[in-house]
């Protein structure tokens, strides 16, 4: 078996050589195959007046029901497209990130946000099928939109991709950004069906001049606030974050491009581990590190649980929710770990803090989820939520079902073999990563208070 290493060119075919016999015997556990480059011709080309239009459109509250959370207070730029948080605080909260207050009085939280708040790189490339941990959201024609989506064919059409459709669902979420029925119009419409509440988001926009005059400069169809509609809404959203969050620039990708000093000795044994040994790249596979498929790993259960209808118990079965199939229960999307480290806590759950510890659990999943305690996460003390945070683990027959559900066999890895995967991961990082290319907006065309940091 030898390493087949695609989109190298002539002059790099003493690249083997350069690692040696070692790495073609470590990587032929699984083909030994890395991947094409990520380029920008991966991504469909973007209108610049609708990125800067998004760009404002993800940061303004005048989005949510109660106009106090947007886009990007969970998926904010100071935490690389996420939160910082295992799972987040949405409508309700105050602040942004691990500093995240959980509110008070009334319009406090009502529970966390049942599953940890992914971030946003490359999720605007063409070979994107698939959305959320669930999979809930995926390109198909069965309701005649181009989406499989909780909306069925209420979904409109018009909708860019994937990003696009994703963006309509936090704003009819109560927990996320739509809030409770008592409290305004949009969550009561929501509590009634789901396409009721984006008119009613769409009026609020069109009611701001500013937003009439950028719309219309981003939109061939849009002379007037009457023309605005949910799908452009969307679309603009969908334009920014395609923008925003590339990212193919790390060593690994100069490492593809013939670079051989790109990536340190301890990366390159990494890589083969990656690609050979550990199994990694199985799951983490592509340019974009990830299968788009479902995997049982067995992470600590906590939190509230994202339930299906009449569930009685807090609990999260993962893609069964979705599809119904009982051969689906605890199996979550595979991630993917383009700018990985600047993006804890990991896990669908996030579960845990660091690289190194989230690999440890894929050793050895029993060991290290019965050792596991909370302070291993990143989840903020609520006070009238922390007694109710682990009560699923106190129902046994659930925890057999779980525990019994693994699609990682477990492995041994020395010390040594652990730090270089994590420098590996740490070679995915993309040399802009820190840097994006808007940033967040001073302020938006509602007046609402931007979440700044």
């Amino acid at each position: 078996m030898t390493l087949i290493i695609h989109g190298l060119p002539a002059r790099c075919c003493s690249l083997a050589a350069a690692f040696g016999l070692w790495l073609a015997v470590a990587t032929s556990a699984v083909g030994g195959e890395l991947p094409a480059p990520l380029t920008a011709e991966d991504f469909a080309p973007q209108n610049e007046k609708q990125v800067a239009l998004g760009r404002l459109l993800f940061y303004d509250k005048l989005l949510s029901g109660n106009k106090n959370i947007s886009c990007g207070t969970c998926h904010h730029h100071r935490f690389f497209g996420s939160d910082g948080l295992s799972l987040g605080i949405g409508e309700g909260g105050v602040g942004v990130g691990p500093e995240r207050s959980p509110g008070e009085g009334t319009s406090r939280i009502k529970r966390r946000i049942p599953r940890n708040a992914p971030a946003l790189w490359n999720l605007g490339a063409d070979s994107i099928e698939v959305l959320f941990h669930d999979g809930r959201l995926s390109r198909s024609d069965d309701y005649g939109n181009g989406f499989n989506s909780p909306a069925e064919e209420r979904l409109p059409d018009g909708l860019s991709g994937l990003l696009a459709a994703q963006a309509l669902f936090p704003l009819a979420s109560r927990f996320e950004m739509a809030g409770g029925p008592q409290e305004n119009s949009v969550a009561r419409a929501a509590f009634d069906r789901i396409d009721h509440v984006w008119p009613l988001i769409t009026s609020r926009v069109s009611a701001v001049s500013r937003y009439v005059e950028l719309f219309s400069a981003a939109f061939e169809h849009i002379d007037s606030g009457s023309d605005i509609g949910i799908v452009d809404i969307a679309n603009a959203l969908a334009a920014f974050e395609t923008v925003e969050w590339q990212s193919f620039d790390a060593p690994f990708d100069r490492f593809l491009a013939g670079d051989h000093d790109a990536l340190t000795s301890r990366q390159q044994h990494g890589l083969a581990l990656f690609y050979g040994e550990a199994r990694c790249a199985v799951c983490h596979s592509g340019n974009l590190f990830t299968d788009q498929q479902f995997h049982a790993i067995g992470l600590p259960v906590f939190g509230p649980g994202r339930t299906r209808l009449y569930d009685p118990i807090p609990r999260d079965t993962g893609r069964m929710a979705e599809s119904d199939q009982l051969a689906d229960r605890y199996r979550f999307r595979t991630p993917s770990l383009r700018n990985v480290e600047l993006t804890s806590p990991y896990g669908h759950n996030g579960a845990y803090r660091s690289l190194e510890q989230i690999i440890r659990h894929h050793l050895d999943p029993a060991t290290t989820r019965g050792d596991w305690q909370v302070s291993a996460s990143m989840l903020p003390d609520v006070a009238w939520l922390n007694d109710t945070d682990l009560i699923i683990t106190h129902d046994t027959r659930e925890m057999a079902r779980y525990n019994a559900t693994l699609d990682i066999p477990g492995l041994v890895l020395d010390e040594e073999q652990v730090d270089a995967l994590v420098a590996f991961m740490e070679a995915l990082t993309g040399a802009s990563a820190r840097d994006t290319k808007n940033g967040v907006p001073d302020s938006v065309p509602s007046g609402l208070p931007v979440d700044k940091n």
